[in-house]
């Protein structure tokens, strides 16, 4: 049998796998009423799968939305991070519990907000010394952004800012809000300084996953001829059509300028088509769909799909929650387990190893109310609780020779 016969082949025992538009069908009605601009929704349950692209990735010229169309993924950024710093785990150059120090010298003295006594606010020097596991988990005790990017829409915040290594100088230049290891803040700066020390020892950090995976559309500068079919962005409006958003203050226009800097805490730009090979290699235990092995499957389920955060309380006395390394995990390892993440307009890839299961959710949309959710995710649950009936690709197959 030749390579195009086994190709479609596959083809075809994929369109008999699947469940045709469970997803889809409930969006319908809300990109009729224009609440919903556009969407696309992935959903995959140990080989069935069901794509749904609805609505437009321009409502203003009915450009139709599709798998192909560019985005920014914002926070979903921090996983490509946390999968290089794994790969460099794997091949001994690095220590999660390694001090930041050991790659990144101006971290070797860090200083811990001490609060205002007496009208002064006070330092006091950090006693625990700053890891490679706390800044990829959100343990590490530094802000949001780094100071110089705080207020400072025009050139600052996602796709703007400075450099990596910049960054992360000026993040080590300014006191912590807490000891390193004991609370928890989300944190942009925190997984940047983690692409600092990727930086400093590969050079070429994202190559090192975004290639071998095939993922060619994904990147932090897209091309003139990528915007000019990204998918726009939206402010959702209770009760009537969204409204168009040129941009967001934290993802300023020209998108590829010179203003632009990577930024692995939120600055990638990608494709659903690409974005979904990523999360599929996690699914997998880091083998691609292309069949490139990125990482070990030991690796994936040690540090990646589990958390790898203290056990402790926040300033509220929750507990600290599950985060593995730029990726949402959960506490302790099960097969009901799913392991992702969210970008802050709206789009999220969460995974199940366990199950083989995924869910992929692709929209730019400032705001609320977001209505569809519920349905949304009725239908996914409904397609992953369908039982699959593999005997119509099992007689097709059986008829080839």
């Amino acid at each position: 049998m030749n390579v195009k016969m086994l190709l479609s082949l596959a083809a075809v025992a994929a369109m008999l796998n699947a469940t045709a538009g469970v997803v889809g069908d409930v969006l319908k009605p809300y990109v009729e009423n224009g609440q919903l601009p556009g969407a696309i929704s992935i959903i995959y349950n140990n080989g069935a799968e069901e794509i749904d692209c609805v609505g437009y990735a321009d409502t203003r010229t009915k450009r139709p939305i599709s798998l192909d169309d560019p985005f920014m993924q914002c926070s979903q950024t921090k996983g490509f991070c946390g999968v290089t710093i794994a790969k460099l785990v794997e091949e001994g150059k690095i220590g999660l519990d390694d001090p930041v120090s050991k790659y990144l010298p101006e971290f070797k003295t860090l200083w811990v907000d001490g609060g205002v006594k007496d009208d002064v606010k006070t330092l006091v020097k950090a006693k625990t010394a700053l890891t490679v596991r706390m800044v990829l988990n959100h343990t590490g005790g530094f802000p949001f952004e780094i100071c110089a990017k705080q207020g400072n829409i025009k050139g600052g915040g996602w796709s703007g800012g400075a450099p990596l290594r910049q960054t992360a100088a000026i993040a080590a230049a300014c006191p912590l809000l807490f000891e390193p290891g004991t609370k928890v803040q989300y944190s942009n700066t925190g997984i940047d300084i983690g692409a600092a020390v990727t930086e400093v020892i590969t050079g070429k950090p994202w190559e090192r996953v975004l290639l071998p995976l095939g993922m060619k559309d994904s990147g932090f500068w897209p091309s003139d001829a990528q915007l000019a079919h990204q998918i726009e962005m939206y402010d959702c409006q209770k009760d009537k059509p969204a409204t168009y958003r040129r941009e967001n203050a934290m993802q300023q226009r020209p998108y590829n300028g010179r203003h632009v800097f990577a930024s692995a805490g939120a600055g990638l730009w990608t494709t659903a088509a690409d974005q979904v090979k990523f999360y599929k290699m996690l699914m997998n235990l880091g083998v691609g769909e292309n069949g490139v092995r990125i990482l070990k499957e030991e690796t994936v389920k040690s540090i990646l799909a589990v958390s790898t955060r203290p056990k402790g309380k926040t300033a509220d006395g929750k507990d600290f929650g599950g985060y593995s390394l730029g990726l949402s995990a959960p506490v302790t390892d099960g097969d009901d387990q799913w392991f992702g993440h969210g970008g802050a307009w709206g789009t999220y890839c969460t995974v199940n190893w366990h199950r083989k299961q995924l869910k992929l959710w692709a929209v730019q949309l400032c705001g609320g109310p977001r209505p569809w959710d519920g349905a949304r995710e009725k239908a996914a649950d409904a397609f992953f609780n369908a039982k699959i009936d593999n005997s119509g690709v099992d007689a097709y197959t059986g008829r080839v020779k």
